[in-house]
């Protein structure tokens, strides 16, 4: 059996020592130990386990304890000054106990990969020019939308995002999927998929809008043919992706804006 120690700190909340470098713990024994603090009054038992030890994380996640984020740099150093990413994880009282279905749903919930998800929305005049934001956080110019939040879905974020800095009320039928664009990192950013949504024409927006001043500095109208150096590469070529494809062919997939095959 491994040594297992549990350092209360606070009422309610105690945290379980692991050894650096040392053997993986036994999750029956972990289970014991967390069941133990519980029964004593503590409601959140955590732990950090170094990022470079998944089979250390595997272990504590049978034992019940959910993966709840990374903390850089939190862990101990190598003698040389260095620290270590960890993984910090946590197992509440009223948490389903292990081994019932429960249990391992939310587990697995909470252990599974996250991928950012954006929506925006391709408006035009009757000229067939792309209505673009030009923003106060970044040079690029973009499309009308944003981050979908938790539990929302894309076609109602492109317009709660509209309606919330541009102040225009779309109506939810006019968000017709065009296109699902997966993002390779770019810049500081990480990978994401990109819902881009064919809003139709609307040659008044600009008039009606009201901008968000802490979004948005301005709306443009730019052809399709003058994108680039107004927006990012993969704007220019998913915007001309979507005008160039059938309708009613159904929304594209592509990659960096481009079909898979023309990557």
């Amino acid at each position: 059996m491994t040594d297992l120690r549990l350092r209360r700190l606070g009422p309610h909340l105690a945290a379980l020592e692991l050894e650096r470098d040392g053997p993986v713990p036994d999750p029956e024994q972990v289970d014991a130990e967390a069941r133990a603090a519980f029964a004593d009054g503590v409601h959140r038992v955590e732990a950090e386990v170094p990022v470079d030890r998944p089979e250390l994380r595997r272990a504590l996640q049978r034992a019940g304890m959910r993966p709840e984020g990374i903390s850089r740099g939190r862990g101990s150093g190598d003698g040389h000054g260095g620290s270590r990413d960890v993984t910090r994880l946590a197992r509440l009282a009223d948490d389903p106990p292990p081994g019932t279905r429960a249990a391992f749903l939310g587990v697995l919930n909470a252990a599974l990969p996250t991928k950012r998800l954006i929506a925006q929305g391709l408006v035009r005049d009757e000229a067939g020019a792309v209505l673009l934001c030009e923003l106060v956080y970044k040079t690029e110019w973009d499309l009308p939308g944003g981050v979908v939040d938790p539990r929302e879905s894309p076609a109602h974020t492109v317009l709660r995002e509209i309606e919330e800095e541009l102040a225009v009320r779309l109506p939810p039928e006019s968000a017709r999927l065009a296109a699902i664009n997966w993002l390779p990192p770019y810049r500081q950013w990480d990978d994401a998929l990109l819902c881009v949504y064919d809003l139709g024409v609307v040659p008044d927006i600009a008039e009606r809008a009201v901008l968000e001043p802490a979004e948005l500095r301005a709306l443009h109208w730019r052809p399709p043919e003058e994108l680039d150096g107004h927006v990012a590469p993969y704007v220019a070529r998913h915007v001309r992706a979507v005008l160039a494809a059938d309708p009613a062919a159904g929304p594209l997939y592509l990659e960096d804006g481009l079909p898979p095959a023309g990557r």
